[in-house]
């Protein structure tokens, strides 16, 4: 990649709670040597008078281009109105940073930020999506793109299969890990207190209802929730902690100090596209997992990761999660084989495909 220019499109900034999968390859690209800027979604007038970006969030995001410590470049707009309404256009707010509009490739993830100026901005266009868009506008926006896209790589095999039958290049990639941030040193099975963390969005995809019977039948365990904007639908019993979004250069203490990642899936239909990046960030971390079984979430007993389909029998797999020796050194040598580099590199292959 060295020399290449690459622009992500992506749903999420860098300077909120969460490190999505556009963060982590626009790093990883940059360190292969190419020039990797990330723009993502606007931040709108309308989204701070309501509310819906608090104002300690715009006040963390930067007006102009940042460059990271990794050499890319993020850039945030800021918009009267929220996307895709307004004139707001991609190639203009690349103008408008000082950023020449021309890449060797472009990858979009936020069907939100296509325009008409997304296709003149690279001889190769990849459609990366992260979500299933059953209807609206959203899926919309993702037709138009697919239209005019080059290529595909899709999160999960679940939200390749959403897309139909496909005539362009198609490849799955699943979310992987940062390894060198999570892996613990610590050996001693002592250091890990019995507890039981998840760590994510809090959103309708999120079962509330599950943490509570597992709390409930689990007195004498801790259950941790980090996440923003924790609006529980049931009420909890005492030892269930919410504490708030943890950033994530602090994700590895607060893993570390835990036996059991939780992934409390509910039964919302976009979970069954998910590929959670916490799934490999928790077995890196050392922890065994728990999580609803789902198209791209398996059970793994061997590496730690016990699966439930049903209220039932979610009590079990978390049982035998809680009775695995911790931490899960099997688990984090599966973690091995799920890098971010590792993935990058995948990416970095095809995307030399699509220019041959």
């Amino acid at each position: 990649m060295t020399g290449a220019r690459v622009l992500f499109l992506s749903h999420t900034h860098l300077f909120g709670a969460f490190r999505v999968g556009s963060h982590h390859y626009a790093r990883e690209l940059a360190r292969l040597g190419a020039e990797v800027v990330h723009l993502s979604t606007p931040i709108s007038v309308a989204h701070r008078i309501t509310g819906r970006v608090p104002k300690t969030v715009v006040d963390s995001v930067p007006r102009h281009p940042f460059r990271d410590d990794d050499g890319v470049t993020h850039i945030v707009p800021r918009t009267v109105l929220p996307r895709p309404w307004g004139a707001f256009r991609v190639a203009r707010a690349l103008t408008r940073a000082g950023i020449e509009a021309r890449f060797d490739a472009v990858l979009i993830d936020q069907p939100l930020l296509w325009d008409d100026t997304v296709r003149g901005l690279s001889d190769t266009l990849v459609y990366r999506p992260t979500d299933l868009y059953p209807d609206g506008l959203k899926r919309a926006l993702q037709e138009r793109i697919l239209a005019s896209a080059d290529a595909v790589v899709a999160t999960s095999g679940a939200v390749l299969r959403d897309l139909g039958h496909l005539t362009l290049p198609s490849l799955v990639i699943e979310n992987g890990v940062d390894l060198d941030a999570f892996t613990d040193a610590t050996t001693d099975a002592e250091t890990r207190p019995t507890v039981c963390v998840y760590v994510g969005a809090l959103d309708a995809r999120f079962d509330w209802q599950q943490v509570r019977t597992w709390a409930t039948a689990h007195p004498d365990i801790r259950f941790t929730v980090a996440g923003p904007h924790a609006a529980p639908h049931t009420a909890l019993p005492d030892n269930v902690e919410l504490i708030g979004p943890v950033p994530y250069a602090d994700l590895p203490r607060l893993l570390h100090g835990a036996r059991v990642g939780l992934l409390p899936l509910s039964d919302d239909p976009s979970n069954e596209g998910r590929s959670p990046m916490k799934l490999y960030e928790y077995l890196a971390a050392g922890l065994a997992v728990v999580s609803r079984a789902t198209p791209g979430i398996r059970a793994d007993t061997e590496a730690g990761i016990h699966t439930y389909d049903s209220p039932e029998t979610a009590d079990a797999a978390l049982t035998s999660a809680l009775r695995r020796p911790s931490p899960n050194l099997a688990g984090r040598r599966a973690a091995e084989n799920h890098t971010w580099a590792a993935k990058a590199g995948e990416l970095a292959t095809f995307l030399a495909g699509l220019a041959d």
